[in-house]
């Protein structure tokens, strides 16, 4: 069986934005691009619909190429119980409003017994300070907390 992998919107973001002139964001897109060119296959990976409404923002091209590479992938159930973890992460980690989407792609994670939730999103998610604090949150709500890596952090397996 394969591991369950939650793909976070900055993921095909990545893949099919424009090449960055920034050398770090590069880089990203570049590890991005292999991975789901190399990877991709060793996992079943899944999304929920907060991936595909922010996919389908800004600029009509961008969001087109955007929902293409996520149209094959399953789509995670929204249950109730993935809204009550979303707050209770919201509250428990002192995030913004505006990190509310961030929250909920931890809480449909966590829910959904994903083993990984990957994600270029190193202010909320993919964060050395707050993993202590998702993992407290996700376990004192009855969830064992997806691992939260980077596409870099699984290019070999």
């Amino acid at each position: 069986m394969k591991p369950k992998l939650y793909l976070e919107t900055t993921i095909p973001s990545y893949l099919t934005a424009r090449q960055s002139r920034d050398p770090i964001l590069l880089g990203h897109q570049k590890i991005t691009v292999q991975w789901w060119k190399n990877r991709r296959g060793d996992f079943d990976i899944f999304i929920s619909q907060v991936v595909l409404d922010e996919a389908a923002m800004g600029s009509p091209d961008a969001a087109k190429r955007r929902l293409k590479i996520l149209n094959p992938l399953r789509l995670l159930e929204a249950k109730p119980e993935v809204e009550a973890l979303a707050q209770r992460l919201i509250k428990g980690l002192a995030f913004p409003k505006t990190a509310a989407r961030d929250a909920a792609h931890l809480a449909f994670s966590a829910v959904h017994g994903m083993d990984f939730i990957m994600t270029w999103n190193c202010t909320h998610i993919a964060n050395a300070q707050m993993e202590s604090k998702i993992r407290k949150v996700c376990l004192a709500s009855g969830y064992e907390p997806p691992i939260i890596c980077t596409p870099e952090e699984l290019m070999v397996g």
